[in-house]
């Protein structure tokens, strides 16, 4: 009796060990990640390599059937045509519509930014207890990362308007209107008088605006006749205490110095360090800060010193491991194109952070950075003479890798 038990528990390890090896293969994961609509421009290679016994099959109104690793769909076509996996080129498995966009000219970017945030609101990055009693603002259910919008039913703009109206209120019970996360909350904050200075507090750090340097991704006419756009840093706008993500009350780009460079190391990150605060030299206002990047209208388009044409973009779909580059402002020197490799390419259907991993392979960037460091955030990434995409984050223990960000995500928000 033992015997067949122990033949049916090597049977099903087997079996479980085949069913997961099958799961996790290269072929089931190329079935699984493969969307249902695949996004290129006219001209561009769609990269979908087929993996044996997988076959890749591109037909359409401006293509012939075909089955290869990397395939063009030529002309300017912006009827659909399709993709279809099969096995051994006989049996389909999965099907893609392929949708052909009319070729986008945008400028590339490269240019370091300065950017000053001013929030709506006052954003709470902590709270203190006053001289002879506990922090009302803890007292009330404030948290660092909340932002207040309203006290009294009155707009709070900033932190020299809160500290005007508690200071003629006193120690009157006050309505305070928080925004946490997504939900609206209605709390009471009483001031309470510090003894050590004799006025009214509220046992809170607050803080209402932020600056720093970055660099832009793209600028130009994303929709025809709706005026210059850009887009820059490829990520959020976020307070360096709370992580939190900044609303926005008024915010510009300007244009900005690179004046020293930190070396990025394993551990730890470098930086650009700019100056832009005395120049004030604006070159647009923020309207979108999200964790894809900052967007708005641009009032001054600045002349690009590589490709004052512009150049097409190209559309994730058809973004391939291999060469590239990207093009940043690091020093005096102005702005250059480095050699890079991207690494790792994520299908993606729907707008995500981490679409790709860049590793820099170029000589003198790396002489000069070290890799990537703060303040290159928005390096637009150029393959195959298109706009593809930007570097967006540093890998913290390796300096010369990053992720970048397809430009279509980005591209969507600067039409929001």
């Amino acid at each position: 009796m033992r015997q067949p038990s122990r033949a049916r528990r090597m049977t099903g390890w087997l079996l479980s060990a085949l069913f997961l090896a099958v799961h996790f293969s290269p072929q089931a994961a190329l079935l699984r990640t493969l969307p249902d609509t695949l996004s290129i421009a006219a001209g561009q290679q769609l990269s979908l390599p087929g993996i044996f016994p997988l076959t890749i099959t591109l037909e359409g109104a401006s293509l012939p059937a075909g089955s290869s690793t990397d395939q063009t769909l030529g002309g300017s076509s912006a009827q659909p045509s399709k993709a279809t996996v099969s096995l051994f080129g006989i049996i389909p498995l999965r099907e893609a519509q392929v949708n052909v966009r009319d070729d986008l000219i945008l400028l590339p970017g490269g240019q370091t930014v300065g950017v000053a945030l001013r929030t709506s609101g006052v954003l709470v990055v902590g709270t203190s207890d006053l001289s002879g009693g506990i922090s009302p603002a803890r007292l009330a259910g404030l948290k660092p990362g909340d932002l207040i919008t309203r006290i009294a039913d009155e707009p709070i703009a900033g932190t020299d308007a809160l500290t005007r109206l508690v200071a003629a209120r006193g120690s009157q019970p006050l309505p305070v209107t928080v925004q946490r996360g997504e939900n609206t909350l209605q709390l009471t904050l009483t001031p309470q008088r510090d003894e050590s200075s004799g006025t009214y507090r509220i046992g809170a750090w607050v803080r209402d605006s932020t600056a720093g340097v970055g660099t832009l991704s793209f600028y130009g006419e994303v929709e025809p006749g709706e005026g210059m756009r850009y887009g820059a840093l490829g990520h959020a706008i976020t307070d360096a205490d709370t992580r939190q993500v900044l609303t926005i009350g008024h915010g510009e780009i300007m244009t900005a110095d690179v004046v020293q460079v930190r070396k990025g190391q394993a551990g730890f990150p470098g930086e650009l360090k700019g100056s832009f605060l005395s120049r004030q030299h604006s070159l647009g206002t923020i309207r979108i800060n999200d964790r894809f990047g900052i967007y708005g209208p641009l009032t001054e388009a600045p002349v690009h010193p590589l490709y004052p044409d512009g150049l097409p973009i190209g559309r994730k779909d058809g973004v391939h491991t291999g060469k590239a580059t990207i093009l940043c402002t690091v020093d005096a020197e102005g702005m250059k194109e480095y050699d890079i490799e991207i690494v790792e390419v994520n299908r993606q259907s729907r707008p995500a952070q981490r679409s790709m991993v860049v590793k820099v392979v170029d000589p003198e960037l790396l002489s000069k950075t070290g890799g990537i460091v703060q303040g290159m955030s928005g390096s637009p990434i150029l393959q195959d003479g298109r706009i593809i995409g930007a570097v967006t984050h540093v890998f913290v223990n390796d300096p010369t890798m990053g992720y970048g960000l397809y430009i279509d995500w980005m591209l969507q928000e600067s039409e929001k």
